[in-house]
Formats: structure tokens, C-alpha cells, sequence
């Protein structure tokens, strides 16, 4: 159990699967709109994030499960939490959150595929 927590915790913090210590992605600072970038290996353990070529296109079905889930989640807030508003209404809110989660999707997504499949 404290094995899955520490798991839990590396990928939320988007932390390297191997130490644990070392972030995956570079620091960005004020450039929110720049696409993410990776670092080649990790900064503290050196192991190679990019296994081999087109390994993170699998990533792509973990992105598309974080954006079923949160739209999930905003439908069922938006619907039974708030009363009056119209499916139409609905549809753009989950459309807003599914947009505005995106680049943090992908972040998320990267280090959830290499902790699945570490190569």
C-alpha cells in the first residue's frame, strides 16, 4: 500500500519513475503557453526517460482517459450541483475544462505511461 501511495505521489508531482526525485519536465517560469518540455534523462538518476521511438504514443490513450474522466466529473457537478443550467450550457463548461486541464493532461500522461511501462 505505501508502495501505490509513493507511486501516487512521483506521478502527481511529475517526478522521475525510477528515484523519484528528479522532474521529468523543464521549468517553464512564465511561458504558460510554450509546449512542454522534457528533460533527456533525470537530473538526479540519469535514467533515459524516452525508451524508444514512439514510446509515448501510448500516452496519448492515458491523456484521452484523464479528459473522459474529468469531463465525467465536471458533467455530474455541473448537472447536479448547480441547478438551471441547460445541456447546452453543460456541454461548453465540460468543453472549458477539458481545454483548460490539457496541458497538464499531457504532463500528467507522460509519467503515468513511463511508471506503467519503465522499459
Amino acid at each position: 500500500m505505501a508502495s501505490i501511495l509513493h507511486t501516487a505521489g512521483t506521478i502527481l508531482q511529475l517526478k522521475c519513475p525510477k528515484c523519484g526525485k528528479g522532474r521529468v519536465f523543464e521549468k517553464n517560469g512564465d511561458a504558460f503557453l510554450k509546449f512542454p518540455k522534457m528533460h533527456e534523462d533525470c537530473p538526479e538518476c540519469h535514467y533515459h526517460f524516452d525508451r524508444e521511438p514512439g514510446y509515448f504514443l501510448g500516452a496519448m490513450y492515458a491523456s484521452y482517459g484523464l479528459a473522459v474522466f474529468e469531463g465525467i466529473c465536471t458533467f455530474l457537478v455541473a448537472k447536479f450541483m448547480v441547478q438551471g443550467l441547460s445541456e447546452l450550457t453543460i456541454a461548453f463548461i465540460i468543453a472549458g475544462v477539458i481545454v483548460s486541464l490539457g496541458y497538464w493532461n499531457y504532463k500528467l500522461a507522460r509519467v503515468i505511461w513511463m511508471n506503467l511501462f519503465p522499459g
